[in-house]
């Protein structure tokens, strides 16, 4: 059986995607980069922030600071914040404390943030939603891309399957957080991932 191409996917959805709008919710400022790169310019795209998952308020405003920053200086996007709330992830989490890094216990994260973009994106009227987590080379884009098209299902708004990663993906994102000077973060942002475990 062949593996889907999702970026392929992806790729035939943009070339007739003009008129549309795209919530893309986004974990941070660098993997954003790239990601805008490819959409904005084929689909109208608002960046949505809901990062329940990340390991403090500091770091939380720190990433969201970047990521308004990025937006400012290129204009390639709008901005839709969420606030900060750990609870929910912590609630996500739950018996899942012990799991390793890439395990269950991301799988629930996943489900959570991109739950709650395609919620808004269904209440704001939006065409599709879709993550830039899919660009990150530890991150599983058909286990991510899975989940997405069950909440298309589910919450009844088009989701776009991605692989941020393919063409080059990952190594443009790096060219681009240090062309703009991105705060690029070590851990992906829990405090599971920050110990390692």
């Amino acid at each position: 059986m062949n593996a889907v191409n999702y970026d392929r996917a992806m790729q035939k959805i943009l070339a007739n995607a003009a008129g549309k709008r795209l919530l893309l919710h986004s974990c941070c400022a660098p993997c954003s980069s790239y990601c805008l790169e490819e959409v904005a310019p084929k689909i109208q795209t608002t960046v949505f922030y809901y990062n329940p998952n990340l390991d403090s308020e500091e770091e939380y405003l720190r990433r969201k600071g970047e990521q308004l920053r990025f937006l400012k200086e290129t204009g390639l996007a709008d901005f839709l914040d969420c606030d900060y709330a750990p609870e929910e992830f912590a609630a996500a989490a739950r018996g899942l404390e012990r799991e390793k890094e890439g395990g269950a216990r991301c799988t629930k994260c996943f489900e959570l943030r991109l739950l709650r973009t395609a919620r808004e994106a269904k209440a704001r009227g939006y065409d599709f939603f879709a993550t830039t987590l899919t660009l990150s080379p530890l991150k599983d884009a058909t286990r991510i891309n899975e989940i997405g098209l069950r909440l298309q299902e589910e919450v009844g708004v088009c989701y776009l399957p991605t692989d941020f990663k393919k063409r080059g993906g990952y190594l443009r994102s790096v060219e681009l957080s240090g062309q703009y000077g991105l705060y690029r973060q070590n851990y992906c942002g829990c405090i599971y991932s920050k110990r390692g475990t």
